[in-house]
């Protein structure tokens, strides 16, 4: 059973950096896995923020594009969301998901999974 924790979460003022980590254990070294990030503020729905899939391909909400980067060190089994020049509408608790196999890939954009696994998250918030 893969579990997932993720680290890094903070108060920030807008304009400022974050780095996320999502440390996976009792994953199979011989299986692939797609990865990504998702966000939930106060009073809204879940959103995903980005993926990644087993090639390293990768994909990001069009809210984040440019401003977050989202990686992976296969060796360490931690995955990796680096956010710059944060807003305060970046603000929310942030969990990682995953799943056995390689992304959905439809139009040429990697599709962030949405579990079977996910951590507890990390609070992220953004003072303006």
């Amino acid at each position: 059973q893969v579990q997932l924790a993720e680290s890094g979460g903070g108060s920030v003022q807008a304009g400022g950096s974050l780095r996320l980590s999502c440390a996976a254990s009792g994953y199979s070294q011989d299986k692939n896995y797609c990865m990504g990030w998702f966000r939930q503020a106060p009073g809204k729905e879940r959103e995903g923020v980005a993926g990644i899939n087993s090639d390293g391909r990768t994909s990001y909400s069009d809210c984040v594009k440019g401003r977050i980067t989202i990686s992976k060190d296969n060796v360490k089994g931690t995955l990796y969301l680096q956010m710059n020049i944060l807003k305060h509408e970046d603000t929310g608790m942030y969990c990682c998901a995953a799943h056995v196999g390689s992304c959905t890939v439809v139009g040429g954009i990697v599709a962030i999974p949405v579990g079977p696994f996910w951590g507890q998250g990390t609070q992220v918030t953004v003072s303006s």
